[in-house]
């Protein structure tokens, strides 16, 4: 195998979704689907045994719902990143998915374009999102916890600026183009933010950024 393949399992508990989906990622050469599974048990076991680089999956399964799927494969392949393809786009479900660790979260109305530019960009350790999802659930965060907690947790402005770039979407190179540093500069600055913060991954602090009022709701998401 190319060790420039992406590895990944398919979850849902619907086989035709899974050969769609089979068909669809492993056309385009870049991927190679190493198992699948029908509900959140086998998936864990799946996982755990092929250690995937990627993990696309439903929320909806008989069982272990997807959202524990994904808990229980974050404890146990911390490596693995986990890309949640589903009918549901309400708020509990996305909060509840970034929550347990998900890294990439997509409706299933999606085009294959994508899902496929969703794939490749988690693959190579960016955090993504649909834009019109995220500003939803973030806007019904924000008139919940309407508070600016960045002092509190002493982010610097430079600290604060980068954070809300991130939260816009932009990729480590593009904050570093824009402020002239290097990538590594920026990727150290978030892992800074996330100490300070006290949260355990970067969904989370992007969660927390905006229930604490760091970013407004007006801030123009672009996660992807």
């Amino acid at each position: 195998m190319n060790v420039d393949v992406v590895t990944v399992v398919l979850v849902d508990d619907h086989s035709i979704v899974r050969e769609g989906l089979r068909e669809v990622i492993e056309g385009t050469g870049e991927f190679q689907v190493v198992g699948e599974a029908g509900d959140g048990f086998e998936a864990v076991e799946v996982v755990s045994r092929s250690r995937p680089d990627l993990v696309l999956m439903d929320v909806l399964m008989p069982g272990m719902d997807g959202v524990l799927a994904c808990r229980e494969i974050m404890e146990q392949a911390p490596g693995t990143k986990v890309v949640i393809l589903t009918v549901l786009g309400g708020r509990n479900a996305v909060v509840s998915a970034l929550a347990a660790g998900a890294t990439g979260y997509l409706c299933k109305d999606t085009n294959r374009e994508r899902l496929l530019a969703t794939l490749r960009d988690v693959a190579s350790g960016e955090f993504r999102v649909p834009a019109e999802t995220l500003g939803k659930v973030f806007a019904d965060l924000w008139r919940d916890y309407p508070r600016d907690a960045a002092e509190q947790v002493g982010l610097t402005e430079r600290e604060r600026e980068i954070l809300v770039a991130f939260v816009e979407g932009l990729s480590y190179s593009e904050i570093a183009v824009q402020r002239s540093v290097k990538p590594a500069t920026v990727r150290n600055a978030i892992y800074g933010v996330q100490d300070k913060v006290g949260v355990g991954n970067m969904q989370q602090l992007v969660v927390w950024a905006v229930q604490n009022g760091v970013v407004p709701v007006s801030v123009p998401l672009r996660l992807s």
